[in-house]
């Protein structure tokens, strides 16, 4: 379809309005240059909205919309629990997790791996989370945005994936962190906005113009195996959505380690002001994933009664966005476009983040200002780096610091470049890309889950069991798919996990780490929360069991 002229008009002001947004929120005060505290942690003064709409942001990109769409068209509800689900692992995250990072001061994952268990692995972690984030994760969100853009408004393939990596690099080049996270509130208020409009749309059309209940009782009425949240053997879907193990098994790998341990994810947590306002964040993003399948799902179980017999599924949304008059398509366009810059910019700040603070200043042996406390407190080699010069020589550490971030910019630079010239030859030929990722990715998931929960809450964890769980996840996962290939992926997922852990045990057992290697403390941490949270925190949870005992 192509844009009118008005919608045309709503895209640029979205564009210019939310790029001048980024630049004047993260811009600094007279006299005050950029250290490595402002650009990769947002000055650790983020507050509970940025940071709650910053994590949905970061989530939800336009491969993501368009693929649940066509999930909902193909499998019903049921893929909803991937949001749902979401939903409880946040309340976890903020109960248990964010109390030990943010004790510890911890601004990476590499950085905790390192403090935790020792320098081999934050290396070998922080390149394979680059890797990863640059060849697998940017690459398919720009190019599969770009397959949006292509088949809602009809503009180059080509020529949008470049226009959409470029504007995001641009977007958070100059302010870092803090103008992606300050600026997500907008970004995800239209998403959601967008979604709205086009979820209401669609389902007064199949209600036949009566409104919008209407419409959701006729899709009750006439698609009713669409809304069947535990799927049977034997079900279309079931390779994907394993029957009860949606709700207690491999689905919980997945979601605390994208949740809980990934960089890009959990970045905005780390850079809060304070535990209670990171907690009250993951709680705003809780009630948030609540409400996302309406807006990314309820689109495509409207197209089965507006437009049955779609192949691909993935054409579900593109399809529904054409009952949007000029105008709407303009602003549900934007609201896209809002999904892929803030993904886009949000992974390209955390490539950024790891490179600088875990591989260059390290090696280089530059101090950053995120471990000046550290040290102050008396021990001056604690993360493996030279110590800040005297106090009173400020202009050698201001040189320092306007140096990391100069690197953390050129990182950012560069590894956009790099993704944009490699998503067509990784990607081009794939017609299965967003579902190739979610697997590959599924390799490493369990191995992750198991070093960061031992490191947590296990203090006999060594190095060697953690590095031995990395690798059998790997070499695990790869035997399943080759030898059990009609084996669910998410089965397998938590099969891999339970091998991986029982081994990181014995190991850790029978090779302990030196005396004085973990420096993580948990001296002092309460997992107590606030009233606000355990009654918002019982909200999310009451929620949760209404709708799956309403459509188990």
């Amino acid at each position: 379809m192509d844009l009118a002229a008005i919608d045309a008009i709503v895209v640029v002001i979205y564009a210019i309005g939310i790029f001048g947004l980024a630049q004047w929120v993260s811009r600094e005060k007279g006299g005050h240059a950029k250290n490595s505290s402002d650009y990769f942690l947002a000055s650790k003064d983020l507050p509970w909205w940025a940071i709650g709409a910053s994590l949905i942001a970061a989530n939800i990109s336009a491969e993501q919309i368009v693929g649940m769409s066509g999930a909902g068209y193909r499998l019903g509800l049921a893929i909803a629990s991937y949001e749902w689900m979401a939903a409880l692992t946040l309340l976890i995250v903020g109960k248990y997790f964010l109390p030990i990072f943010l004790k510890n001061e911890i601004y990476t994952m590499p950085q905790f791996l390192e403090q935790r268990y020792g320098p081999t692995i934050r290396t070998l972690m922080a390149i394979f989370w680059l890797a990863l984030y640059i060849f697998v994760n940017l690459t398919s969100i720009v190019w599969l945005g770009s397959i949006a853009v292509n088949k809602v408004a009809g503009v180059d393939q080509d020529v949008a994936l470049y226009a959409l990596g470029g504007f995001a690099l641009l977007y958070q080049l100059y302010g870092g962190l803090k103008a992606v996270a300050l600026t997500d509130i907008v970004q995800v208020t239209l998403l959601v906005l967008g979604g709205l409009i086009i979820s209401g749309l669609t389902l007064n059309e199949v209600g036949g113009g009566q409104g919008v209940w209407a419409g959701f009782t006729t899709l009750l009425d006439q698609a009713p195996e669409k809304f069947n949240m535990i799927l049977e053997p034997g079900e279309l879907g079931y390779q994907e959505l394993p029957g009860i193990a949606v709700l207690v098994g491999g689905m919980w790998i997945a979601n605390l380690s994208y949740w809980g341990f990934n960089q890009y994810i959990i970045q905005r947590a780390l850079a809060a002001r304070s535990l209670g306002e990171a907690q009250k964040g993951v709680v705003f993003a809780a009630f948030l994933k609540l409400l996302m399948p309406a807006v990314v799902v309820l689109p495509g179980l409207a197209a089965v009664i507006l437009a049955p017999g779609l192949d691909p599924a993935d054409e579900a949304y593109p399809t529904m966005m054409r009952y949007l008059p000029p105008g709407l398509l303009g602003l549900v366009f934007a609201a896209l476009m809002a999904a892929v810059v803030a993904s886009t910019a949000s992974k390209i700040n955390s490539i950024a983040t790891i490179f600088t603070l875990d591989l260059y200043a390290k090696y280089r042996r530059v101090a950053t200002r995120a471990e000046d406390e550290e040290r102050v407190a008396g021990d001056p080699d604690a993360a493996g780096h030279a110590p800040y010069p005297p106090a009173e020589d400020e202009s050698l550490r201001a040189a320092n610091e306007k140096h990391l971030v100069f690197v953390g910019r050129l990182a950012a630079a560069a590894a956009t470049v790099i993704a944009l010239l490699t998503a067509r030859p990784l990607l081009g030929g794939s017609d299965q890309a967003f579902q190739f990722i979610q697997e590959f990715s599924g390799f490493f998931t369990p191995g992750i889950t198991v070093i960061f929960l031992l490191g947590l809450f296990w203090k006999r964890a060594s190095e060697a069991g953690a590095i031995a769980a990395a690798i059998a996840s790997v070499v695990l996962s790869y035997a399943f798919k080759e030898f059990m290939p009609d084996f669910p992926f998410m089965n397998r997922m938590g099969l891999v996990f339970v091998i991986a852990l029982a081994l990181a045990v014995v190991l850790s057992l029978a090779m302990p780490s030196a005396a004085g290697r973990d420096r993580i403390t948990t001296t002092g941490i309460s997992y107590r929360t606030t009233a606000g949270f355990n009654a918002a925190a019982f909200g999310v949870i009451a929620i949760l069991v209404a709708l799956y005992a309403t459509w188990w």
